[in-house]
């Protein structure tokens, strides 16, 4: 049982959360679960998402990576005519599928091996982003500070 949720009223009532409910809908969408993949954690700031995709050449597959989101979209090349089916088992249409990174994941090298295409990630902080370690001073450069600056509140005074 599927249910619909409607974020217009929350819409209209708040600013700047339009990305929020962009992905909140997108979510809900159905996904028809091709082609399956898997999400690996490989390290402590390094992923790999794994796309089962079948019957596909590495060139008919596309990987584009932009802001926070990664899209792999594939579409086989025509078959040649030779020949007929009588089963065609092996799933081979057109898929697009949408990935959300997160903030400062970045995407890495792609290889294709048996039928498994394979997207390296990686987390990349910024310098200015990572904590930092302060180093604390001796009390006396402090106070020298601190009474320049109550001396010269009592100047302007």
């Amino acid at each position: 049982m599927r249910t619909n949720f409607d974020f217009a009223p929350y819409r209209r009532s708040t600013v700047g959360f339009d990305r929020l409910f962009n992905l909140l809908e997108a979510g809900a969408r159905e996904d028809d679960g091709y082609p399956p993949f898997d999400i690996l954690k490989d390290g402590e700031d390094s992923y790999r998402i794994t796309l089962a995709v079948a019957g596909f050449r590495p060139e008919d597959i596309e990987v584009v990576a932009q802001q926070n989101q990664l899209t792999v979209t594939g579409k086989r090349a025509e078959d040649d005519g030779n020949g007929e089916y009588l089963h065609r088992g092996i799933a081979a249409r057109a898929f697009e599928r949408r990935f959300q990174l997160a903030d400062f994941i970045e995407a890495g090298n792609a290889s294709f091996e048996n039928g498994l295409l394979n997207i390296a990630l990686k987390r990349v902080v910024p310098e200015a982003m990572k904590p930092r370690r302060i180093a604390i001073g001796g009390s006396n450069a402090a106070n020298d500070r601190i009474e320049a600056s109550k001396s010269k509140d009592r100047e302007a005074a």
